[in-house]
């Protein structure tokens, strides 16, 4: 009997034999009553960023159109509170054992982008030396998902720890790999997505470097 990861709760495990053989880890790392606590972002949203509730293009995306970049974004699940404290025990303590819980979610979420190449927004050094891992990368590795590291970022305050202003107001800080050939449809992919600032500044860096087509994906919005 396994506890779940985010309340400590026995995890009820269905042994069927094509678990076993598939060693789907992913369906007891939480129990059923937090899985279903993950509200999954409802036919109802903006066309553009997925912002639940919003029937047509958002007040948001509006304001990115004007300063002439079109929001191309899909996503998951809704920022809930739940949603948080998930991502504060994955991300800020340090779970990995957590990113296998959206594995099964990202591998049907991703699909329909066979045509394009998944990367990963990355940590800086520094992030990375200090958690030990790109939780997004964890989060793909999980799912058993291709994917390529074409991006670097510099060190810098944490999105996390900025306002919805300052982090408007971020500037660049990504700067590509060196030497790295660079496909002509990419798929980038973040684990949250708030103001949308920081997967528009690695969009930018990527179609000024030569990619005919830019996506962006989160698995929360």
């Amino acid at each position: 009997m396994r506890n779940c990861l985010l309340c400590s709760q026995a995890v009820e495990e269905n042994r069927t034999f094509s678990s076993l053989i598939l060693f789907q880890k992913e369906q007891n790392t939480i129990c059923k009553h937090c899985r279903a606590g993950f509200e999954a972002i409802s036919s109802i949203h903006c066309p553009r960023c997925w912002k639940d509730g919003e029937a047509k293009v958002c007040s948001d995306c509006q304001i990115w159109e004007a300063q002439g970049y079109v929001v191309q974004h899909q996503a998951c699940f809704l920022y809930n509170d739940l949603m948080k404290d998930y991502f504060s025990k994955y991300k800020f303590q340090g779970d990995y054992l957590l990113r296998f819980v959206f594995a099964e979610v990202l591998k049907k979420s991703l699909r329909n982008f066979k045509k394009y190449t998944l990367v990963p927004i990355p940590v800086s050094p520094e992030k990375y030396q200090s958690r030990g891992f790109n939780q997004v990368e964890g989060f793909l590795q999980a799912a058993g998902l291709p994917y390529k590291q074409l991006l670097e970022k510099q060190d810098a305050l944490a999105q996390s720890s900025k306002n919805r202003q300052e982090r408007l107001k971020s500037q660049q800080c990504f700067t590509l790999v060196k030497d790295v050939c660079l496909p002509d449809k990419i798929l980038l992919i973040d684990d949250v997505y708030t103001t949308g600032k920081t997967l528009q500044l690695a969009r930018e860096l990527l179609l000024e470097a030569g990619v005919k087509e830019v996506l962006t994906f989160s698995l929360a919005r």
